[in-house]
């Protein structure tokens, strides 16, 4: 089966990394137009490098990369982390269509901070899922899903790069055997249960010290390492990422302790232990050097006092 894969940065340099090395005919890569001043895209590299028929087209709608696409005579499409836009003209130009990879369980969390929503909400499980794309965002039938735990511990960066890419690169070699044996599953998304958030931004991740502890954790632990849930310092940005849920009393935002490992700040229910930050004007560093730095004492309070 002659194969497409069209994706971008680690995720899909590795999808395409472990389709070949099972011996896959992947007869094209395509990736995105390279950006001026921006490291070249590991996909790119890693295509240059097996000697692969690389192609960046700035869009899918042209009729010279429509029938640049046709020429190649691909059975399948795998998109893999994908930051264009491809219509149904291109899609459906493989045999068999094009099957696409998105970090939740759809019709759950559409949309592109899918991962971080699910753990600033609390939730214990998420996944990941391959379909069948049409026009809709993160829309068209499930070829195949995967579930993995959240645990009370785990971090964005730990749910993605821990759990979900290696599955999902796993996944997406299944789903193309799928394809190989014929009549793969395409099963609805139930939209009584779609949920659609978009990009999880700065505004997003600002710490309200007065919420329940459980939803500070819950933030924190989302938008690490990005965003980065922050807060204020005497009038002065300060990201939060290493933390852990305390038992202390104290006003919302109010430093409470402060030891070698790190130091408390109050909220609803009890407080946040903090372990790594970075300054605004500065890299990540433990919250033990922020302390012996800033100055940072007992009784402060984080956040916007006036509010």
């Amino acid at each position: 089966m002659k194969i497409i894969v069209n994706g971008q940065q680690a995720f899909g340099k590795a999808c395409l990394e472990a389709m070949l090395q099972r011996g896959d005919d992947v007869v094209a890569v395509y990736c995105a137009p390279d950006k001026e001043g921006k490291p070249v895209d590991p996909i790119k590299e890693f295509a240059l490098e097996k000697g692969l028929n690389l192609i960046q087209p700035p869009n899918y709608k042209d009729a010279a990369v429509l029938d640049e696409m046709r020429a190649l005579n691909a059975d399948l499409m795998v998109m893999a982390f994908m930051i264009i836009f491809v219509p149904e003209e291109a899609r459906d130009i493989p045999t068999h269509g094009s099957i696409c990879f998105h970090p939740s369980l759809l019709p759950k969390h559409r949309g592109p901070s899918s991962i971080n929503w699910p753990i600033i909400g609390g939730a214990k499980k998420t996944g990941l899922t391959i379909f069948w794309p049409d026009d809709g965002l993160d829309e068209g039938d499930i070829l195949l899903q995967k579930e993995v735990d959240i645990t009370p511990d785990d971090t964005l960066g730990t749910v993605y790069f821990e759990k979900i890419f290696p599955l999902g690169v796993a996944t997406v070699l299944e789903a193309v055997d799928l394809v190989k044996a014929g009549d793969p599953p395409h099963l609805a998304q139930n939209e009584d249960d779609a949920t659609y958030e978009s990009w999880c931004k700065k505004e997003h991740a600002e710490i309200d010290w007065s919420k329940p502890v459980d939803e500070v954790y819950n933030l924190i632990r989302g938008t690490n390492p990005q965003p980065g849930a922050w807060t204020l310092h005497n009038g002065n940005e300060l990201k939060i990422f290493d933390c852990a849920k305390v038992d202390v009393k104290g006003a919302p935002g109010e430093v409470t302790d402060i030891g070698d490992d790190g130091f408390s700040v109050a909220a609803q229910g009890g407080g946040i232990r903090v372990g790594r930050v970075r300054p605004h004007n500065g890299k990540k560093i433990q919250a033990a050097e922020f302390v012996e730095s800033s100055g940072l004492a007992t009784g402060d309070v984080l956040g916007d006092i006036s509010a």
